[in-house]
């Protein structure tokens, strides 16, 4: 090969190697259909949206799914992981790095047809109902206070799947979680009993970040992104 030839190679091939390599973020999530999930179509509405914005600044972003508890744990002591998502800001581990809203959330009361439900507060609906709770989520202050306050109706299940189960044969009264999630596994497994009753809150989905340097960069590359969005 010539010299000439040399020389156009090297020019031809300049650009591949100048080009940024595209950075990744892994995260961890759970099964929360219709949200997240490792069936669902783009892995959720909630992971699509995510996706959708990182890609703005030439961000990829790598889901794995685990049971929420492993989720969050992955994250505190393995570092080839970034964060968690999607997160109720109060649902997160210790020193989290929590970025603002990607999505939204919603917590609500819901019951078994045909069943009569009446209730003033969260505080009101404890004192009165036995109510089923995932027992790995930490729910806002108001449902957590209430819980504490009335542990013998306070019912906890390991999953959304074992929530609806208990709702559905009537071992709770009512359950607080998502009423989308709730509604979702009802429709999947061709339960038809359940009814939403009431709202107590609208909640942020935000992912949490472990509190290191590269990580406050990247929080930071978020909210700007998210800022970015809402415009």
């Amino acid at each position: 090969m010539n010299k000439t030839w040399l020389i156009l190679l090297f020019f031809l091939m300049m650009p591949v190697f100048m080009l940024p390599a595209q950075e990744t973020w892994k995260i961890t999530s759970l099964n929360w259909q219709p949200y997240s999930g490792a069936e669902l179509a783009n892995q959720g509405h909630s992971i699509e949206k995510l996706k959708r914005i990182l890609q703005q600044a030439d961000i990829a972003l790598e889901v794995e799914f685990y049971p929420w508890n492993r989720a969050k744990l992955l994250v505190q002591k393995n570092k080839e992981y970034v964060g968690i998502f999607p997160a109720w800001p109060e649902d997160v581990f210790d020193q989290a790095l929590v970025s603002s809203a990607v999505d939204y959330s919603e917590i609500a009361v819901l019951k078994r047809a045909g069943t009569r439900v009446s209730f003033s507060s969260v505080d009101d609906l404890f004192r009165q109902y036995s109510v089923g709770v995932v027992s790995t989520y930490i729910y806002p202050k108001v449902v957590m206070a209430a819980m504490k306050k009335y542990p013998q109706h306070s019912d906890g299940s390991s999953n959304e799947m074992t929530l609806l189960k208990k709702l559905e044969t009537g071992r709770d009264e009512v359950a607080i979680t998502d009423p989308k999630v709730m509604l979702y596994l009802a429709a999947q497994q061709g339960i038809d009993n359940i009814e939403y009753v009431q709202k107590i809150m609208d909640k942020e989905l935000i992912v949490a970040f472990r509190d290191d340097a590269e990580n406050r960069k990247r929080v930071k590359v978020l909210n700007d992104l998210l800022l970015q969005h809402k415009h």
